[in-house]
């Protein structure tokens, strides 16, 4: 061999991390129809997108497949090409309650597992047959409301079994207007998921799934999706009911717990009411923000502690824990979280106080780990705060 100088490049030393999928979202069409073709569009398949144009490759098309395709298009309108999404199409016979059941291998666990726990998020609308007899209860399609204990049983067991939490949005299907008919939400206790009302066409059963999909998809963890500043919403004009949204009772629909849409006097074009979830008003986790954030800090931390599983944790004479150790894994998650959450902007730090990342990790020493082989931690995020109601005393000023 002749002589020579040979460099190698370094990597690793500047602990960078790649970005998390906080937008990745699946999409469960019930009611799609299936299109001719070996490399066509299937039911019950797993589908990734990145651009309506992926969606068309299958072919899927206005025509075979309405509301599927305006959702899809709808979804990118807001999200932008290049924003992943997984896609799932069900039979007209299936329900929301049955797609969201845990216990069916053929639903929404599917399409979970298919990702591999990237899905941070699950949005549900339906095409029945024509033939579908609707039955209503306090003012939607009964099958709403029997999907919403399933989405939390869902999203209790993605967290559980593969440490991938999720929230679930299921379409308000069948609202006929009837706002003082609506189930109250905010009675409810199902922090993993919400109802949609409102659509781009007058009198439609569905909502705009897509839209509403997109701009979460769009959106850092932290942010609302009401957000006025991040500008109006893709389509023109939208409906609550037969009435346009501008019209609607949207003080009882909001109050009562739903997401939908609203307009602003001066400002041009609809935007999102506000991010309920289908829960107490004292639940921590009502705001789809919140939500969002602590699954977010939830993946982070797992994704550093499972590196300590099984390790070996020097114990003092008395069979409890280490100072130095538990400092070394505080230090590691709240790193972590620092890098990937609070540089981010999703954690509510103050940025002028140098020691507020946002973030606490405590491990109390006191832990016999001799005895029980168990470490207990304390882990807080801190969230950012939202100016939802803004009070101005306006008068003259005097000399």
């Amino acid at each position: 061999m002749l002589p020579r100088v040979r460099i190698n490049y370094a990597n690793g030393t500047l602990g960078q991390v790649a970005a998390m999928a906080d937008g990745c979202l699946g999409m469960m069409a019930l009611g799609a129809k299936e299109v001719t073709g070996d490399d066509k569009f299937k039911l019950g398949k797993a589908y990734t997108l990145r651009k309506l144009a992926d969606l068309e490759a299958l072919g899927v098309t206005s025509e075979n497949n309405p509301n599927l395709y305006r959702n899809v298009k709808e979804f990118y309108a807001e999200a932008g090409d290049g924003t992943e999404l997984w896609l799932t199409g069900y039979a007209e016979s299936e329900t929301f309650a049955n797609a969201f059941d845990k216990d069916n291998a053929a639903g929404a666990v599917a399409l979970l597992k298919a990702s591999n726990g990237k899905i941070r998020g699950l949005v549900a609308f339906k095409t029945p047959a024509e033939a579908y007899e609707l039955t209503t209860t306090e003012g939607l399609d009964a099958d709403v409301f029997a999907a919403l204990p399933k989405a939390q049983q869902l999203g209790d067991w993605a967290t559980d079994t593969l440490r991938a939490p999720i929230f679930s949005l299921v379409e308000g299907y069948g609202y006929a207007g009837d706002p003082a008919a609506l189930k109250d939400l905010t009675e409810t206790e199902y922090n993993r998921a919400g109802v949609v009302l409102g659509d781009t066409a007058a009198s439609s059963k569905n909502a705009a799934m897509g839209v509403v999909a997109g701009r979460i998809a769009a959106s850092a963890v932290q942010r609302k999706i009401s957000r006025v500043r991040d500008g109006a919403l893709q389509p023109l004009t939208f409906y609550v009911g037969a009435e346009p949204a501008e019209l609607a009772d949207l003080e009882t629909i909001n109050d009562k717990g739903y997401i939908t849409f609203r307009t602003f006097v001066g400002k041009a074009g609809y935007f999102i009411t506000d991010d309920n979830l289908a829960t107490t008003p004292e639940d921590d986790y009502r705001a789809l923000t919140n939500r969002r954030v602590i699954d977010k800090a939830y993946r982070i931390a797992y994704a550093q502690l499972v590196e300590w599983l099984n390790d070996e944790v020097p114990v003092s004479k008395s069979g409890t824990l280490v100072p130095a150790w538990c400092s070394t894994v505080e230090a590691d998650v709240e790193q972590a979280i620092e890098t990937q959450m609070t540089a981010q902007g999703n954690l509510g730090n103050d940025p002028s106080d140098s020691s507020d990342t946002g973030v606490e990790c405590k491990i109390d020493y006191d832990q016999n780990i001799l005895a029980t082989s168990q470490v207990k931690i304390g882990l807080r995020v801190k969230p950012n705060g939202y100016a939802k109601y803004i009070d101005v005393e306006l008068g003259f000023k005097t000399a």
